[in-house]
């Protein structure tokens, strides 16, 4: 594999996403996005500076949608790239708000195919507001750039939702969108760059978000495959889809308004069809084919495209559109550019009808294909007719003028043949995926560059990125009476972390909190570790930048009540909250006079009031109350399960109670001699070592007995 190019990692998560003949329309999240990530990867692959592209996407073990999405990897075409499919959640196919709880498991997985292949990308390029999410975490725990492409945006969607009369509990079951906005104001704050279809979406949607001013907004127009989707040459054949459209026609060789899109309320088809039906000169000059996904039994189909299939095929009745309408039950990727040539030689429109577009690659190929268009004049149709000249814009909730609009295309042969021509050269100038990867590739070339640290070359930098990919053993220490408390031993411990960076990973667990833990590691000038387990294992901070780990956050949530906690133990003799400094979101620490005895009683009362919770006791006066999911030991566990580092390649060193659990469990666990009187028990078990040296001395002697850093 050639290294000295660009590797850039496209993240789209939802939906189907194969290689060959993609499943455009089979539900509402298989559709222009899909076709904008595959386009663009295939485009990326073929420009000079351009190394390697992946496409990651979600794997399925789904046979109800076919075996191939269950392929971990799949060539993109002979130009190369690949489709890389990670697995999470159930295996079973999920529409994309159920995916919400699964990212996290997205990432890990992720990190893990990034550790064998042991390659990092240059850039992560994240699709929807899902991927934003996978691309934020991946983004700030290997320090990798991000740029993000929104498609469709939260807040836009919840406010047309509002408007057409859906009230704020049904929005939030059905559409997740505190999840979706929430993900997109992180992937605001944090992205290098945000990619913009159009001026609009720029200007309009993202300014409603808190943190639209801390990135960079740029626009670049997403493009079109134009051997592809081109005008009928002399000689075209009718394609296999006609049959499918005619059977349905009386007149098949009037002028076609093709609509296709698939059948959900905001595409705003029904609207269309009143439209067409109560014009009688658009009835008598053209036929409507509506091209709204694929269907073997309407009854079988999931909501929304279930109920609105229904009405849409009332209307035709009501409306007595037999023989005036087509709807075709199927078609495949390949059948669409044959849809707009059919629609070119029976000198056609297409119409999208949307309540809004945030693009429109269907109007694109459209275009490109040379059918004049119509287009709701809310979002890219604004850009897209203002480029190219090839149509009108109409107001999507007024059938009237959606009727007036398509008939002036209709009405005049020269003024179709002039949008028609406009169109084309309209695509060429402005939406070509060689244009937009042009751009593309310079832009990041010069963001990549920009962002490398003063002094640093391209090849060390690199280095520097994938060293967290390559670890293969785990170094964690407890600072005070652990790492902390022989300066000379100290010394030595840090020269042989140094000495052996490019494969340990150095963790520090504490309980103190994360302003502690850096005070203490800058007042020793302790280099900074790799991760830091704090305020005894309820937070997470990893990456060069020691961001927290929102998953692990996640992961403590669950049923942790901490008002529960403080109210059950008030008044408990022998027990005394500490002061602010020592409380966390997810500890609840004291002061404890009595020992044992009093510790007993705080599980009894915690345990009567139906809480979940994990106690750790230390150096006889101190209490903290964890969730039931945290302590550092766990957390030690999940980083190694997170990097793919085996638990026998895990060397854990600590001195009081509060480390007992994180030394047993199947790692080498190291007890400094200086150790306080709660550990004693260990003594004997296997796989914990008591040093007779104490501090890091004592570290240093369990990196010998266990031959941890040998080759």
């Amino acid at each position: 594999m050639n290294r000295h190019g660009l590797y850039i990692a496209l993240l789209s998560v939802h939906g189907l996403i194969r290689a060959d003949a993609p499943e455009l329309g089979r539900d509402a999240d298989t559709g222009g996005q899909t076709t904008y990530v595959l386009e663009l990867a295939r485009t990326l692959i073929q420009h000079p500076k351009v190394a390697q592209v992946d496409l990651f996407t979600r794997r399925i073990f789904d046979r109800s949608i076919g075996t191939e999405y269950s392929r971990e990897i799949e060539p993109l075409g002979p130009h190369g790239g690949r489709i890389v499919r990670i697995a999470c959640g159930p295996r079973r196919y999920l529409r994309k708000e159920l995916l919400w709880p699964y990212l996290d498991s997205f990432v890990d997985s992720t990190v893990s195919f990034l550790r064998r292949q042991r390659h990092t990308p240059h850039l992560f390029h994240s699709h929807y507001a899902d991927a934003g999410y996978v691309g934020h975490e991946l983004s700030r725990f290997l320090g990798i750039p991000l740029v993000h492409t929104g498609h469709s945006l939260g807040r836009s969607k919840r406010e047309r939702l509002l408007a057409g009369g859906a009230s704020p509990d049904k929005i939030e079951r059905q559409y997740r969108l505190n999840h979706r906005i929430d993900a997109e104001e992180r992937v605001l704050e944090h992205a290098d760059w945000v990619i913009c279809s159009t001026r609009q979406e720029a200007d309009e949607q993202w300014s409603t978000y808190e943190n639209a001013y801390n990135t960079r907004l740029v626009v670049i127009p997403p493009g079109t495959d134009t051997a592809r989707f081109s005008p009928p040459k002399r000689g075209w054949r009718h394609p296999p889809i006609q049959s499918s459209v005619d059977r349905f026609l009386a007149r098949p060789h009037r002028p076609m308004i093709l609509a296709l899109a698939r059948p959900d309320p905001r595409k705003n088809l029904r609207r269309l069809v009143a439209a067409y039906a109560q014009s009688p000169a658009l009835r008598r000059l053209a036929n409507l084919v509506i091209v709204a996904g694929n269907r073997d039994d309407v009854r079988t189909l999931e909501e929304p495209a279930k109920s609105e299939l229904t009405r849409i095929m009332l209307d035709i009745d009501r409306y007595d559109l037999y023989g005036q309408i087509a709807m075709p039950k199927r078609h495949t990727a390949n059948d669409v550019p044959e849809l707009y040539r059919l629609t070119v030689r029976r000198r056609g429109v297409f119409v999208n009808p949307a309540l809004t577009e945030p693009f429109g690659l269907t109007l694109i190929e459209a275009a490109a294909s040379g059918v004049p268009i119509v287009a709701t004049d809310d979002g890219g149709p604004r850009d897209i007719i203002g480029n190219c000249n090839n149509g009108y814009l109409i107001d999507a909730l007024n059938p009237a003028d959606i009727a007036g609009k398509i008939e002036t295309v209709l009405s005049q042969r020269e003024r179709w043949r002039r949008l028609s021509e406009s169109g084309r050269s309209g695509v060429r100038r402005h939406y070509t995926w060689n244009a937009h990867v042009n751009r593309y590739v310079k832009e990041i070339t010069a963001m990549i560059d920009r962002l490398r640290p003063r002094g640093l070359s391209r090849k060390r930098t690199e280095a520097a990125r994938q060293r967290l990919l390559q670890l293969d053993r785990m170094l964690v220490c407890d600072i005070d009476d652990t790492l902390v408390g022989d300066d000379r031993a100290m010394a030595e411990l840090i020269t042989t972390i140094k000495r052996h960076r490019h494969r340990l990973a150095f963790v520090v667990a504490t309980g103190r909190s994360l302003a502690l833990t850096q005070s203490i590691l800058a007042e020793k000038q302790i280099p900074t570790p790799d991760v830091l387990i704090t305020s005894v294992g309820t937070a997470i901070h990893e990456g060069p930048h020691l961001d927290p780990a929102d998953g692990w956050t996640r992961h403590l949530r669950e049923k942790w009540q901490r008002a529960g906690v403080v109210s059950a133990l008030e008044g408990l003799p022998g027990l005394k909250l500490q002061g602010d400094e020592g409380q966390q979101p997810f500890k609840v620490s004291y002061f404890v006079e009595g020992g044992e005895a009093v510790i007993e009683q705080v599980k009894t009362r915690l345990r009567e009031a139906g809480l979940r919770f994990t106690a750790a006791f230390s150096h006889g006066q101190f209490l903290d109350i964890l969730p039931l999911r945290a302590s550092k030991g766990k957390a030690i566990r999940y980083l190694a399960d997170k990097w793919e580092i085996p638990l026998q390649q895990v060397l854990v060193a600590g001195d009081s109670g509060n480390d007992e659990e994180m030394l047993r469990g199947g790692t080498l666990g190291v007890v400094v001699g200086n150790f306080s009187p709660e550990l004693a028990p260990l003594k004997g078990q296997p796989g914990i070592y008591f040093a007779e040296k104490q501090y890091a001395a004592g570290i240093l002697e369990g990196i010998t007995h266990y031959g941890f850093l040998n080759p």
